[in-house]
């Protein structure tokens, strides 16, 4: 009986190693828990980040252990990538933005439009007065497609007013520049006390595909009778962009 409680112990624990390989070094599931990069991605929205995409550091890992000093194997992220990363004020709470700016480049809003290194990103309202959750309000916004290095994405602003003017924006040596979709309900790289510039050694892997989603505005998913509802089928294993 002891021998057999051992080898059960065994395996869990080979288990609990080769997870936390997996977790660390090529893909982690993360949730949406904020409006930030509506409608791009939904409060309930369960994707995959592949953790290979940009090298590794210390955040690779469980409790961002200091195993690593600074980045190995690093690949330079693309302009329009959708990246979780930690905080720079803690080092410790993940985000989900869209990279805007690398090291060296210059953004700016102008008149509530986006410019990078002084040329405006293209911009195409496509939609009007929609309604979207900022929080756990709904406001009016505008949908504009927006394209940065040949990707295109849906970003929102709000409709009769929003985040029109800025100062320029630097970005540092080995920093980058995140935006969310959601402009006008986004804590990002805008905010330099709270998020700022963020550090490439920060990166902790690029957004790849939703493989669930739910709407917990209208119940828990352990209410199976009602998944017709409160279920996003026709969110899983949608490709992020």
């Amino acid at each position: 009986m002891n021998k057999k409680i051992l080898e059960n112990i065994k395996t869990i624990f080979y288990a609990l190693i080769i997870a936390m390989i997996i977790r660390s070094l090529i893909i982690q599931p993360f949730y949406i828990p904020s409006s930030s990069m509506e409608p791009n991605l939904l409060v309930g929205d369960r994707l995959f980040v592949t953790k290979y995409s940009y090298g590794y550091s210390k955040h690779s890992f469980p409790f961002s252990l200091p195993i690593i000093k600074d980045r190995i194997f690093f690949n330079e992220p693309n302009r329009g990538d959708v990246i979780v990363f930690k905080t720079p004020s803690d080092n410790r709470t993940d985000y989900i933005k869209r990279l805007i700016g690398k090291s060296g480049d210059v953004i700016q809003f102008i008149d509530g439009d986006l410019y990078l290194n002084n040329n405006q990103i293209l911009k195409t309202k496509i939609k009007f007065s929609q309604q979207i959750f900022c929080g756990n309000k709904e406001i009016s916004v505008n949908y504009f497609e927006e394209k940065i290095e040949n990707k295109k994405y849906i970003s929102v602003s709000f409709k009769n007013y929003g985040y029109q003017n800025s100062d320029k924006f630097v970005v540092p040596k080995d920093h980058y520049f995140f935006l969310g979709d959601n402009r006008d309900c986004s804590k990002d790289s805008r905010f330099l006390s709270s998020v700022g510039f963020v550090n490439k050694n920060n990166l902790v892997g690029k957004a790849r595909f939703i493989f669930f989603s739910s709407d917990k505005n209208i119940g828990s998913i352990f209410k199976f009778w009602r998944w017709n509802e409160i279920l996003r089928f026709d969110r899983f294993f949608k490709k992020i962009k």
